[in-house]
């Protein structure tokens, strides 16, 4: 019975079981009379708990996917109706990383927490009228006393004629460049999922692989998920393009939900993306606003001087030079830099989508707000793993470079930690390794100040605040695979 009790101790402590559910399934059974005597009660109590720990009827444990499986696995074929281009090529580029097998975890995230939202009361989920299109009767659009609110029509419906957002009579041209977006199923009262909240999720998967496509232009990278990138595929031109296409017909797909709270959101999560790859550009705070950038080649080139037609302000973590700042300060605000570019690179889009998805569900301000915080919890838990792999998997196992950080310039957690406790690694970080031997310096400067172990407990505190938010919803099995996919994080190889 002890080795059960601690079985339990540890699930709850992984945040995949509460003692609340044990009891209410144990009491049940005893409620229900299949509980007789002594021996009938320890059965069943042993019973129960070997269910809680490894139940044999579901997977959700083990697989997060599983809940909503069915939404996972029609993910990319919903997205190509999405991408909708008539031209072959830019299709081919377009929807080139979604034939990959990629671990998909913005979209997971949004169908899980979705379904977990929908185990809240309808009468706590007034904070917008929801109907099986999540159609809002707010006045959001104003016109003419007898004008049709644009919030009254479904997701599948254009705000403008097709013959206008095409440039052509879609009537008479059967392959137009951009073909009307396929329909979404009506609403399941058994998965409890929205259509929008479908939709929203394979909008956050464009919108991330969107950013693939240009981060592997920007970083020369050779593979992603196992194969060619796009940019050795195809080229850096149509990589790009197709990652600017992406991001359009995103676009169109969020105006088309009608909830300008959600269109904000996800349209501030493009916009943030662009700022934290232009904070990575610049790396760290170790000096004021560049005057010459060094570009991927090694080559430097001056950025022009302002005319002062348009204003222009320093980024609020520009700083005095280093050597007139104390070390400890430097460190901490360039600690401070690297948290802030991974919310905006990572956590933004996690962040933002899972506040979206709450919105979009009718609840609560509380309930959103929580939602928001977790998305940004495990968002941050997910690129500083992230940082960590790049230090210690090969390239087989990471689907893309790894080890490849250093070697681009980028201070990321585990450097820094190693420059809190050596202040001569300041001058390497400055000139982002661009020296002979400055990689192998910081890594084994790593290694010497167990910059590693120190980065995995810095993901270990936000794992644990996002478990923590997760706690203001209800108990289910949808909670249960968010819980169970935060811990997995800390583990993941890939």
């Amino acid at each position: 019975m002890l080795a059960i009790r601690r079985q339990l101790v540890s699930s709850q402590s992984k945040g995949i079981l509460t003692r609340s559910r044990y009891i209410s399934r144990y009491n049940s059974s005893v409620a229900t009379g299949n509980v007789g005597s002594t021996v009938n009660t320890f059965k069943t109590a042993v019973e129960t708990a070997e269910k809680l720990v490894q139940p044999p009827s579901s997977k959700i444990f083990n697989d997060p996917f599983s809940i909503v499986s069915h939404e996972m696995s029609n993910l990319a074929k919903s997205i190509a109706s999405l991408i909708g281009s008539g031209h072959p090529t830019l299709n081919r580029v377009s929807s080139y990383y979604f034939e990959a097998e990629g671990k998909n975890v913005r979209p997971l995230i949004v169908l899980l927490l979705s379904k977990a939202l929908s185990n809240i009361p309808l009468d706590q989920r007034n904070r917008i009228k929801i109907d099986t299109y999540d159609v809002t009767d707010q006045p959001h659009y104003q016109g003419t006393p007898t004008a049709t609110s644009v919030a009254g029509k479904s997701v599948d419906d254009s705000i403008s004629p097709l013959a206008i957002l095409h440039g052509i009579n879609p009537r008479v041209i059967l392959d137009p460049l951009s073909k009307p977006m396929d329909k979404l199923p009506s609403f399941d009262a058994v998965n409890g999922i929205l259509p929008k909240q479908r939709r929203l999720a394979e909008i956050v998967e464009m919108i991330h692989t969107a950013s693939l496509l240009h981060d592997d232009v920007i970083d020369l990278s050779d593979s992603r998920r196992g194969r060619p990138s796009g940019n050795i595929a195809f080229t850096n031109k149509m990589a790009v393009l197709a990652g600017d296409f992406l991001l359009g017909r995103a676009s169109v797909a969020i105006a088309r939900l009608r909830n300008p709270e959600v269109i904000e959101l996800l349209s501030t999560t493009i916009a943030n993306l662009v700022e934290g790859e232009f904070m990575q550009l610049k790396n760290t705070v170790m000096k004021n606003e560049d005057t010459n950038i060094i570009d991927n080649d090694g080559e430097s080139k001056s950025i022009p001087t302002p005319t002062g037609k348009v204003p222009t302000e320093q980024h609020e973590y520009s700083i005095t030079p280093p050597q007139q700042v104390d070390h400890i300060t430097n460190v901490d605000a360039a600690f401070e830099y690297y948290l802030h570019k991974t919310y905006l690179k990572t956590a933004s889009l996690m962040s933002k989508s899972s506040r979206a998805a709450a919105v979009l569900s009718g609840s609560q301000d509380d309930i959103i707000e929580k939602c928001y915080e977790f998305g940004r919890n495990l968002g941050l838990c997910f690129q500083i793993v992230d940082d960590l792999l790049d230090y210690t998997s090969s390239d087989a196992t990471f689907g893309k470079p790894s080890q490849a950080d250093l070697k681009l310039g980028l201070a990321t957690a585990p450097i820094l930690f190693a420059w809190k406790e050596d202040p001569t690694l300041g001058e390497l970080i400055g000139r982002k390794f661009n020296q002979p031997g400055d990689v192998e310096i910081a890594r084994n400067a790593v290694q010497k100040y167990k910059g590693l172990e120190k980065t995995k407990e810095m993901a270990e505190q936000y794992c644990y605040k996002a478990l923590d938010n997760l706690r203001v919803l209800p108990e289910s099995d949808a909670r249960s695979a968010l819980e169970f996919l935060t811990n997995s994080i800390l583990t993941r190889t890939k």
